[in-house]
């Protein structure tokens, strides 16, 4: 049997990680107002999608998921 020196080195925190993101993921259905419409939750789901699915640039595809648009006059908005 091969060993993976990565995968040997992140297991357990990626254990972790995973029963978290599960734990957190029970909290928000438990919610008695939580909607099957609101935009964060279809985010969560589809940054899911992407981590399941991808075949690469995962940290990219999800922050890219999350992020703004890049709006020039940033600086004006936040003076706003």
């Amino acid at each position: 049997m091969n060993k993976n020196p990565v995968l040997d080195r992140e297991f357990l925190e990626i254990r972790s990680l995973i029963v978290q993101l599960a734990a957190a993921l029970d909290r928000v259905q438990r919610c008695p107002d939580s909607s099957k419409t609101d935009k964060r939750r279809g985010q969560i789901e589809s940054a899911i999608r992407l981590v399941l699915h991808s075949d690469g640039n995962r940290a990219e595809q999800v922050q890219l998921l999350f992020s703004r648009d890049f709006d020039p006059d940033w600086k004006q908005s936040l003076l706003k």
